[in-house]
């Protein structure tokens, strides 16, 4: 399982996607890509973008993806920005 950091505002945000990509990367072939964002507290839409992007980088590889852990507060924004329905989450 991937995680999000704690911290995903503009400041954070492309050096977290390269590194959620590269560890997409390393995953099995096939295997379902999981992230954790339960441990996010401190975000911007940034985080949105963030996610998007693992899941755009998900779906090149055809691999499942789902997010786990994702707190009101970042369902409400991707509501917000029209994006909640390209978020699939589980637990």
């Amino acid at each position: 399982m991937l995680s999000l950091p704690s911290t995903l505002t503009h400041d954070q945000a492309q050096a977290c996607l390269q590194q959620l990509q590269a560890s997409l990367a390393q995953l099995p072939a096939g295997a379902a890509v999981q992230i954790d964002a339960s441990g996010l507290a401190v975000f911007d839409s940034s985080a949105l973008a963030v996610l998007l992007g693992c899941r755009r980088a998900a779906m090149a590889a055809g691999r499942p993806l789902q997010m786990r852990g994702l707190s009101a507060p970042v369902l409400s924004l991707a509501r917000l920005y029209g994006v909640d329905g390209l978020l699939q989450t589980a637990g």
